[in-house]
C-alpha cells in the first residue's frame, strides 16, 4: 500500500524539519508514488505522475507567473505534491502566486521551516514504499499458494469461500448470474440477515468492470468465469475500499472456482465418455467376448457379472434445436441422468447414444426387481434435470451380457413410441404402449402403410383439397368414446354442427360411424398415420 502525504508528514526525518501545510490541506490523502528531488522549473516533462517533489526553490523563477505555471504543470502531471525547504530561495514564506495557483489545482503544499537532508526523507519514505511493495509481494505468494492447493485438491466451491472469508476476515458469497447464492461464508455475520432480500439487493449492484468495489453498497465483486463464459459472481462485503490486497484474494478466489468448474465438467464429460464407448461396444458387439465388457465396466465401478441387466433409454420430450447446440443439452441430460444414478445408489453406465438419447445400463443385484430401481431413478432425475420434460424407457431385464443389445433396441423403440405422446408415467415399458407400441414396431411394414392408406385415402385427399379439418374431427370423435356430446365440446363446436361435420365424414369414407367394427380400423389407421408422420419428421 502507498503512503500518503500524510504518512510522509508524521515520518520523523521529515517532522524534524518543522513541516507545514500552506495550501492542498484536503488533499493530504493523496498517494505517493516515488520521492523525486528536482530544482529546476521545467521538471514537469521528467515526471510520470505520483511523486513528491523535494526542492528549495534556488533555481525557481522570479516572475509570479511563471511560480504559477510551475505549480500548474506539476498538478497537470500528476505530482503527488511539494515541499518546499525554506531558507535559501524563499526565506521565511512562499510568494502569494505559489501558494494561490496551488489551491487552484488542488496541489498540496508544504514548507519545512528547518534544514532537512532530503536524503533522509527518500530513504525513510522509498523505504516505506519498497517495505509495503515486498509485503504485498509475500501475501500475494500466500494467497496463491493457498488457492494453488485448492485448486489442486479439486476443493468444493463452500471450502474455497472458507478460506476466502478466514483469509479476508469478512463474509464471501458466490451467486450464479441469476443473482442467486449458490454458496457463502458468514464470517460469522447472521447468515439470515446477510442474505435478506438477497435478489433484489445484488441486482442494484452491476459495476461496469470485471473486478471493482461498489461503494454504495459496500460490495467488493468479481465475475466468476473462463473461456469467455462467466457463469457466477464472486462478492466480499467490505465495510471500507478494499486493500489491492483483498483485490488479488477475491480474483484467486474467483479463478480457483472457475477452474474447479472446467475441470469437474471435464472430469464428468471424461467419465460420460468412457460409460458411451462401453454401452456402443455391447451394442455393436465389438468386444469379442463379453468378459472384456465386463471388465471394463468393472473397471469404471460398475460391476456386470453375476447381475441382472436392465437397459434404459431417455429421451427428452421437446426436440433438441442443434442450432443452439443440442449436443450440449443432451451432454447435461446424461450428466444429470449419472448424477441420479449416484443419489439412487445405482452404479450404472450412463453414456449418450446418439443425439437424441441417453442410454443406461443398470446392473441389479440377483434377487432385486426392476420396478424400484426404475422408478427412484426417474423421481430423482426429474429433480435433477427440471429445465426439461423427458420420457424413461426400459426393457427386459436380462441376465448376460450377449442379451443387453436386445434389452436396449426394445428400449429404443419404447422410447420412441411413449416420447410421442407421454402421459406422466414414471417410466415405460413395452407392455404400457399396448396397440401404439405394435404399429410402431410395424411402421416400416408395407401392409401397414397399404391398410392405413386404404382406410383413409378419401379423407386425407378431401382435407387436403379444400383445407378442411374433418381428419381432426374424426380424431377427436374416436378418441372420446365415440361420445358425441363429449367429442363436440373438446372439438369447441355446437352439436348440431358436429353432427354435421359427422354426416359429411360418413359420406366421404363410405361408412356407418355407428358400427364398432368400421370405428375400430378407421382408429387404428389414424394411430398408425400417426406413427408414419412422425417418422417422415
Amino acid at each position: 500500500m502507498l503512503p500518503t502525504i500524510a504518512d510522509v508528514l508524521a515520518l520523523e526525518t521529515v517532522r524534524r524539519g518543522n513541516p507545514r501545510v500552506v495550501a492542498g490541506a484536503d488533499r493530504l490523502d493523496s498517494k505517493v508514488r516515488w520521492v523525486h528531488v528536482g530544482e529546476i522549473a521545467d521538471i514537469a516533462h521528467l515526471l510520470r505522475g505520483g511523486e513528491l517533489v523535494l526542492t528549495t526553490g534556488v533555481a525557481l523563477p522570479e516572475d509570479p507567473e511563471k511560480l504559477a505555471d510551475y505549480i500548474g504543470e506539476l498538478a497537470t502531471v500528476g505530482a503527488s505534491g511539494l515541499i518546499v525547504e525554506l531558507g535559501r530561495r524563499f526565506v521565511r514564506e512562499l510568494p502569494r502566486a505559489v501558494v494561490k495557483s496551488a489551491e487552484e489545482h488542488g496541489l498540496p503544499v508544504i514548507v519545512l521551516t528547518r534544514e532537512t537532508p532530503f536524503v533522509q526523507i527518500t530513504e525513510s519514505v522509498h523505504a516505506w514504499i519498497i517495505d509495503n511493495q515486498l509485503e504485498e509481494l509475500r501475501a500475494s505468494e500466500q494467497l496463491h499458494e493457498v488457492f494453488t492447493e485448492l485448486s489442486v485438491e479439486g476443493a468444493s466451491p463452500a471450502a474455497v469461500l472458507s478460506q476466502a472469508a478466514r483469509l479476508a476476515g469478512r463474509p464471501v458469497l458466490l451467486e450464479n448470474l441469476a443473482h442467486q447464492v449458490l454458496a457463502f461464508e458468514s464470517a460469522g455475520r447472521d447468515a439470515g440477515a446477510l442474505l435478506a432480500g438477497w435478489e433484489t439487493r445484488s441486482r442494484a449492484v452491476a459495476p461496469a468492470e470485471r473486478t471493482a468495489y461498489d461503494q454504495a453498497s459496500g460490495w467488493l465483486v468479481t465475475m466468476v468465469g473462463a473461456r469467455g463464459q462467466d457463469w457466477g459472481r464472486l462478492i466480499v462485503l467490505c465495510d471500507t475500499p478494499p486493500t489491492p490486497r483483498l483485490m488479488v484474494l477475491a480474483e484467486r478466489a474467483a479463478t480457483t472456482l472457475a477452474l474447479g468448474r472446467l475441470l469437474e465438467r471435464h472430469q464428468e464429460s471424461l467419465e460420460r465418455q468412457a460409460h458411451g464407448t462401453i454401452i456402443a461396444g455391447i451394442l455393436t458387439h465389438a468386444y469379442a467376448d463379453p468378459d472384456e465388457a465386463a471388465a471394463r465396466a468393472r473397471a469404471v465401478g460398475v460391476p456386470l457379472t453375476g447381475r441382472k441387466l436392465i437397459s434404459v433409454v431417455i429421451r427428452p420430450t421437446d426436440p433438441l434445436d442443434q442450432a443452439l447446440d443440442g449436443q450440449a443439452q443432451l451432454g447435461e441430460l446424461a450428466e444429470a441422468t449419472a448424477a441420479a444414478c449416484r443419489d439412487a445408489r445405482l452404479p450404472a453406465l450412463v453414456g449418450a447414444l446418439d443425439q437424441e438419447r441417453v442410454g443406461v445400463l443398470l446392473p441389479l443385484p440377483p434377487r432385486t426387481t426392476a420396478e424400484p430401481a426404475l422408478g427412484a431413478l426417474a423421481e430423482r432425475l426429474r429433480m435433477l434435470w427440471p429445465s426439461g420434460a423427458f420420457v424413461l424407457a426400459a426393457g427386459s431385464v436380462v441376465e448376460s451380457i450377449r442379451d443387453v443389445r436386445r434389452s436396449f433396441l426394445e428400449a429404443e423403440q419404447v422410447a420412441d413410441v411413449a416420447v410421442r405422446q407421454p402421459d406422466g408415467r414414471a417410466y415405460y415399458r413395452l407392455p404400457d404402449l399396448r396397440l401404439r407400441g405394435l404399429l410402431h414396431l410395424l411402421r416400416d411394414d408395407a401392409r401397414l402403410q397399404t391398410f392405413a392408406e386404404r382406410e383413409l385415402s378419401p379423407l386425407l385427399a378431401h382435407d387436403a383439397q379444400r383445407g378442411g379439418d374433418l381428419t381432426r374431427i374424426l380424431r377427436i370423435y374416436l378418441d372420446a368414446g365415440r361420445n358425441k356430446a363429449v367429442a363436440a365440446q373438446k372439438a369447441h363446436l355446437s352439436r348440431p354442427a358436429f353432427y354435421d361435420r359427422l354426416r359429411r365424414l360418413e359420406r366421404i369414407l363410405d361408412t356407418d360411424l355407428d358400427d364398432v367394427e368400421s370405428c375400430l380400423s378407421l382408429h387404428v389407421a389414424l394411430l398408425a398415420l400417426e406413427s408414419f408422420r412422425r417418422d417422415g419428421r
